[in-house]
C-alpha cells in the first residue's frame, strides 16, 4: 500500500503541483523529498513493534538473550533503520529514475546520510515508545509529530518559501533532520537549482548528531525503563 501511495503521489500530486507552483524543476524537487518522507514513515514503525513484542512476550525473550541492554537497543535501532531502508530502497530507485542523472560521489555521501537518518529515526521511535508506554498515546503522539516534523521541513517546499511564510517556521525547518536528509539527497542527485545548500558538511553533521543523540538517549532511557525485567 505504501508503494501505491508513493507512486500515486508522484503521478498525481507531483505532476499537478509542479504545474501550479512557479518554482523551476519543482517536480524533481518534490520526488526527492517524497523519498525522504517515505523513509521517515517506514523507520518510525519500529516503535510499534516494541508494543507488539511486549504484548506477545517477545520482549522478555529478548531480555534473556546474552547481550547487554545497550547492545539490544543499538541493535534494534540499526535493525529498524536497515529494515526501513531495504523497504524503501525500490521506491528510492523509482525516484532516481524520475530525477535522472546523479553525481556518483555525491550520491554515495547522501546515501550514507540517509542510512544514518533512518537509524536515528528508529532510535527516536524506540526512545519515545519506551517513554510513553502506551500504544494508543504513542500512535497519537507520532501522528502529531509526523504532521509537524514533515511539514516544517524542506521535504515539500524550499526553505525560502517556508521562511517567507513565517520566520519561526523557517527557523524550525533550518534545524529539522528531515531538512538535512532531503537537502543532502537532492545535493547527491544533482538537484541544486532551488536549494540553498552551500556546504553539504553542515547537514551531514546535523544527521550524525541526530543519530548519535537518539542512540545515546535511547540506550539510557531503554535501560532505565526496563529495570526489573519489564517496562509496562
Amino acid at each position: 500500500m505504501r508503494a501505491i501511495w508513493f507512486v500515486s503521489q508522484i503521478a498525481l500530486f507531483g505532476l499537478i503541483a509542479s504545474r501550479m507552483i512557479a518554482i523551476p524543476d519543482y517536480f524533481r524537487y518534490y520526488v526527492s523529498g517524497l523519498s525522504v518522507m517515505t523513509l521517515y514513515s517506514a523507520a518510525i514503525f519500529i516503535g510499534f513493534d516494541i508494543y507488539e513484542e511486549a504484548e506477545h512476550g517477545v520482549f522478555e525473550y529478548l531480555l534473556s538473550l546474552p547481550v547487554s541492554r545497550r547492545q539490544l537497543v543499538l541493535g534494534r535501532s540499526i535493525g529498524g533503520g536497515l529494515r526501513s531502508f531495504i523497504y524503501v530502497g525500490p521506491l528510492i530507485a523509482i525516484s532516481l529514475y524520475v530525477i535522472g542523472a546523479i553525481n556518483p560521489l555525491s550520491f554515495l555521501v547522501s546515501l550514507f546520510a540517509l542510512f544514518l537518518f533512518s537509524f536515528g529515526v528508529s532510535g527516536m521511535s524506540i526512545t519515545l515508545a519506551v517513554m510513553i508506554k502506551s500504544s494508543d498515546r504513542f500512535d497519537i503522539f507520532m501522528g502529531v509529530l509526523d504532521a509537524l516534523i514533515v511539514r516544517l521541513s524542506t521535504a515539500m517546499y524550499p526553505l525560502a518559501i517556508v521562511q517567507a511564510a513565517n520566520p519561526v517556521y523557517g527557523g524550525i525547518a533550518s534545524f529539522n533532520p528531515i531538512t538535512y536528509a532531503a537537502d543532502l539527497f537532492r545535493w547527491g542527485t544533482g538537484i541544486e537549482s532551488i536549494i540553498t545548500l552551500q556546504n553539504p558538511l553542515i547537514p551531514l553533521l546535523g544527521i550524525i548528531a541526530f543519530f548519535s543523540f537518539f542512540t545515546f538517549v535511547g540506550v539510557v532511557i531503554y535501560d532505565k525503563s526496563i529495570e526489573g525485567g519489564g517496562w509496562q
